[in-house]
């Protein structure tokens, strides 16, 4: 059986030599180095690069040319391995089982244990289809439907005696307004006791109503209280079913490192995992690398099939290691690989305050003050202010500074900018900081300055833009001028230089609303004229980043009681 495939399978051999960038790395900490700085810094990678893509991407086309992929939808990923002649060759592999089985040609098998507890698992598995067998008929039980009928119709029998009776009684009401005027003290006593004694059969006719709903539908209660208690029942065996072959089946699976060291999922996760955890791409992946002397040097996983139960999951899009099942595993996976070199930015220099530039996976991250209060860097464009919701949009400036510093877990980001803006990013080290600097930006006493290249002649020199801001739910991020829904948004400028057919401009905002910068300079209503490099609000030009800096940031601080000025040269 053929596992180890050539790259021409997939894709052009040209391609494979020439492209290596990286999009996104799956990663974890190694395991057997020790606590503090030494474990942080010890940090085992494994990149998802445009060639381990482009292969992913043959491999979809071949998937696609087959309808038995497509019955089911599941994530399904490619290894890029180079073997000890220095030839490279590809694995592939899909999570769980393919269309019922676990082995298929072609594929890497699954992780070793299944095997050791088949027979236990293959008995659990009768037992517990035994029981859904016996919930579906119990759910099915033909008292319930009967239940329900007749319930209703009783039900329909109240509400047409209860508007009957209502009826009555008002009329009763009137009739004893006029016969009050009209009778003598004897007549009137008489007709009185008559209106109350048909009040009071009208109660009586209801009681009995009741008592013969009682007496039809609490049997047929018992009955289904009795199915409900053993539905209960069954569901809890067919838990506790499901979590001792989940114990067995994870005491069994061994997993092993480049280091050659093997443990079981018991041993690497103690308190417990999902179910499916080692079935997923890039386990069987690795283990199959370092179980045959291959040393992976790309990995990619996809989703392919029909959308996830809750939609989350796209055909044909790549995703990062899930964070329950795979995540907790890489770091014991990748050991025995050597970590990646450090490749070091040059860092901005204040010239107010000296850098003290941190080293944190690939790049050099510039602090520009720090106290024990407080911290401000100076973030690099294409760094997330703090991390995304998913696995892929993890890295930011928090997140690195909460791995770098001793006391990182209990930063808190006062303030945000634009993934694709630099400057000056404000956190603060404690609580009563943290919520006495956000009332300053909420009560607009803290002083920002931005600096911008526009791609095209402002023809003014300075003025303010005062332009109401909304975010289209249906087309986030992107933020436009809205007169109706749109909140208040201020924007002072004035232009410092005018190079070529751009010009650099000062931006002092008066309110923080997401992309107000980038709005105000490119709506028409305001400046006119896209900032250079904003793709996303229709800039043209050809360059590689968003021209936008956070520049300056002034504000008092809240337990020195002395004004901070922080500025950060602008790198373009």
């Amino acid at each position: 059986m053929v596992l180890l495939h050539v790259l021409s399978d997939f894709i052009d051999c040209d391609f494979a030599i020439s492209d290596s960038s990286c999009s996104y790395w799956y990663e974890g900490r190694c395991p057997q180095s020790s606590v503090g700085v030494a474990r942080r810094r010890h940090r085992l990678k494994l990149p998802r690069t445009s060639m381990s893509e482009a292969i992913a991407q043959g491999l979809m086309q071949h998937l696609a040319n087959n309808d038995c992929y497509s019955r089911e939808g599941k994530m399904y990923g490619i290894l890029l391995v180079e073997l000890p002649n220095g030839e490279q060759r590809v694995l592939k592999a899909f999570s769980g089982l393919l269309n019922g089985c676990s082995v298929v040609e072609g594929w890497v098998p699954p992780i070793p244990g299944r095997d050791e507890v088949a027979f236990e698992e293959a008995r659990t598995l009768a037992e517990l289809d035994a029981i859904k067998q016996e919930i579906i008929t119990l759910k099915q039980l033909t008292e319930r439907q009967q239940y329900e009928i007749l319930f209703n119709d009783f039900e329909q029998q109240l509400q047409a005696m209860s508007d009957r009776h209502r009826y009555c009684k008002h009329q009763r009401q009137e009739k004893r307004q006029q016969i009050c005027n009209t009778l003598s003290p004897e007549a009137l006593t008489i007709a009185l006791e008559q209106l109350d004694e048909e009040s009071r059969q009208q109660g009586i006719e209801r009681r009995q109503l009741k008592r013969q709903q009682n007496a039809v539908l609490q049997p047929l209660q018992q009955v289904i209280a009795a199915t409900d208690a053993r539905i209960s029942e069954l569901k809890q065996r067919r838990k506790a079913l499901s979590c001792q072959l989940q114990a067995q089946m994870h005491a069994s699976y061994s997993l092993t490192n480049f280091s050659g060291r093997s443990q079981s999922l018991q041993q690497l996760m103690p308190g417990g995992s999902p179910t499916g955890t080692g079935d997923c791409c890039a386990p069987k992946l690795l283990h199959y690398a370092a179980t045959h002397n291959l040393k992976p040097l790309a990995m990619a996983e996809f989703w392919w099939g029909t959308s996830s139960v809750n939609q989350d999951k796209i055909p044909g899009k790549f995703y990062g290691a899930c964070a329950e099942r795979c995540q907790p595993l890489m770091g014991f996976l990748l050991s025995g690989l050597k970590p990646p070199l450090p490749v070091r930015e040059k860092a901005v220099r204040s010239p107010s305050y000296p850098d003290k530039g941190r080293v944190w996976g690939e790049v050099t991250l510039p602090i520009i003050y720090e106290d024990e209060w407080l911290i401000a860097v100076n973030k690099p464009a294409g760094l997330l202010s703090v991390p995304g919701r998913y696995r892929d949009r993890q890295d930011s400036v928090l997140s690195r500074l909460r791995h770098l510093l001793p006391d990182g877990m209990a930063l808190i980001s006062v303030h945000r900018l634009d993934q694709e803006t630099s400057g000056i990013l404000l956190l603060a080290r404690d609580r009563q900081t943290h919520r006495q600097l956000s009332q300053q930006f909420q009560q607009r006493q803290i002083h920002k300055v931005y600096e911008a290249i526009l791609s095209g002649a402002v023809t003014v020199e300075q003025g303010k833009i005062d332009l109401p801001l909304w975010g289209d739910p249906e087309n986030r991020p992107y933020q436009k001028v809205d007169w109706q829904h749109g909140k208040p948004s201020l924007t002072h400028f004035q232009v410092i230089a005018r190079e070529g057919d751009y010009t650099r401009v000062e931006f002092t905002p008066l309110t923080g609303r997401t992309h107000q910068l980038r709005v105000h300079a490119a709506d028409v209503q305001g400046l006119g004229i896209t900032i250079l490099g904003d793709r996303l609000y229709g800039c043209r030009a050809v360059t590689s980043w968003l021209h936008l800096h956070a520049r300056e940031l002034r504000f008092k601080h809240p337990q020195l009681e002395k004004t901070l000025h922080l500025q950060a040269i602008t790198p373009f």
